[in-house]
């Protein structure tokens, strides 16, 4: 591994990475995180039953758009046309509400930060949707899970 950071140009400036000579491969990326409330929210969540409406078709709206946004939103990202991005959720225990991203796109460039986003927003979304019922939420634990790369054929 290099000790250069990329993001920095010879003066010490913040740069964007140049991808341009580096090969197009198939790249996935996988994120989670967890939303964190009492058990009775995450029952009015999963049945559909909260005062803002259905939550989780509306966070996994906002996190698969998010997910197509997050050049526009962290300022070095490159501007990547996904192939898929989809959001899942599983109740892992009363409390805990695990939040999933996965992305992939072909291009010179890894999807993890778009994955990150993803999660980030879909947990962001939720939390907004169950405030007015749960005072103590919480998100834990973003964070990547995985990345992978394949050659196209």
């Amino acid at each position: 591994m290099s000790d250069e950071l990329t993001h920095l140009d010879e003066q010490g400036r913040a740069r964007m990475v140049d991808v341009g000579a580096k090969e197009a491969v198939r790249r996935t990326a996988v994120a989670e995180g967890y939303l964190c409330a009492s058990a009775s929210t995450l029952d009015q969540l999963e049945a559909g039953e909260l005062p803002k409406g259905e939550a989780l078709a509306t966070a996994r709206i906002a996190g698969i758009q998010a997910a197509k946004r997050c050049w526009e939103l962290i300022p070095l990202c490159h501007t990547l046309l996904l192939d898929v991005a989809s959001m899942d959720f599983q109740r892992v225990d009363p409390e805990r509400l695990r939040i999933e991203a996965t992305v992939s796109t072909t291009a010179k460039t890894g999807v993890e930060m778009e994955a990150l986003v993803g999660v980030a927003v879909a947990a962001l979304t939720l939390y907004d949707m169950t405030k007015a019922v749960d005072k103590a939420l919480r998100i834990e634990g973003i964070r990547l899970v995985s990345k992978s790369k394949q050659p196209v054929s």
